[in-house]
């Protein structure tokens, strides 16, 4: 089975990390999520996978100019302009020849890490002969994403995108990935944007084609500060991983935390909860607590950054700075 790993976004969510690069490309537990996802693909027999760039589209090709990645081949289709998920997915799929290949092919959202068994999915959508099939899974406030209620056969009753929290029928949401028929492609407009969520799958419910497999397995969605901080602490965690090649200063302080290669840790620093992204560098005594600073950013010696600070990359913070929920450089100016 091939795959079409839906990359192309702005990852607005993630910046000033991504002022210069595409999400895919930051590094969780110092190599790109791409790997993760791609791996992750690789070790569940995907042999294809066709990337849906977008922003950027440089930093894979440049990144993976043998056309491979984590052991799985690569092919690029970049988009002219924004098609939104679906139009990413018509976009690709044609790209690739996957609308008239014949079979059914999967699609992941890039910024998703899960243990997922992609075999187990495409068993139900097979036995059901279903048009599409997705993956579900349990979240605490399901606000955020598309809540899917189904029946006793798995046949997805409703596709509800971001309800209230207080009036969301259920808790299992859209984990993001997908098994198509070619069909699928068929009904996705051309020339404009068009959403899966909004407008493709609704219509399949409608339908009665479209089927979901709840699951249980591990599943972040790493496309925000938060979660692009939190999968890494666990993954270091449950892994067993270690930081190589940093300097840490034997007074310094780290607990629970990620420091990518080439990381210098100062005199009396501490580290708390937080991710260092390489080549950062931590001054003399400055305290860092939940929060993600960059690559090749340097923190001034006395500073203290807390609450889910990010810090873009090369940024030096001058000697002394407190930042509580700081975004630097600000995005939004």
């Amino acid at each position: 089975m091939r795959a079409i790993v839906l990359v192309g976004g702005f990852g607005t969510r993630l910046r000033p990390l991504t002022l210069h690069r595409p999400k895919q490309m930051l590094a969780v537990l110092d190599k790109p999520m791409i790997e993760w996802v791609a791996g992750w693909l690789g070790a569940n027999g995907i042999d294809e996978v066709v990337l849906s760039l977008g922003y950027r589209p440089e930093a894979f090709t440049e990144t993976y100019p043998d056309g491979r990645c984590a052991g799985v081949r690569l092919r690029y289709a970049v988009e002219p302009e924004p098609l939104d998920t679906a139009g990413a997915i018509r976009f690709a799929a044609r790209a690739a020849g996957l609308h008239d290949a014949g079979e059914a092919f999967l699609v992941v959202n890039g910024d998703v890490i899960t243990d997922l068994d992609i075999g187990e999915l495409v068993a139900l959508h097979r036995a059901r002969r279903a048009e599409a099939t997705i993956a579900l899974t349990p979240v605490q406030d399901p606000s955020r994403y598309g809540v899917v209620p189904i029946g006793p056969d798995g046949r997805v009753e409703a596709f509800i995108e971001k309800p209230d929290r207080a009036n969301a029928p259920s808790n299992w949401i859209n984990a993001g990935t997908y098994v198509l028929e070619p069909s699928v492609v068929q009904r996705i407009a051309d020339g404009r944007r068009v959403s899966i969520e909004r407008e493709t799958f609704p219509a399949l419910v409608a339908d009665c084609t479209l089927y979901a497999l709840q699951s249980d397995a591990a599943w972040v969605d790493a496309g925000t500060a938060a979660t692009y901080l939190s999968v890494q602490l666990d993954l270091a965690r449950r892994t067993g991983w270690t930081a190589v090649r940093v300097e840490i200063d034997p007074s310094a302080v780290v607990d629970n935390s990620v420091l990518a290669s080439g990381v210098v840790v100062g005199a009396g620093a501490t580290v708390r909860g937080s991710v260092l992204g390489r080549g950062a560098v931590i001054g003399r005594a400055a305290i860092i607590e939940d929060s993600i600073i960059g690559e090749g950013a340097q923190i001034g010696a006395g500073c203290r950054l807390e609450s889910l600070c990010v810090i873009g990359d090369a940024v030096h913070i001058e000697p002394g700075r407190h930042l509580r929920a700081e975004l630097v450089p600000d995005p939004s100016s």
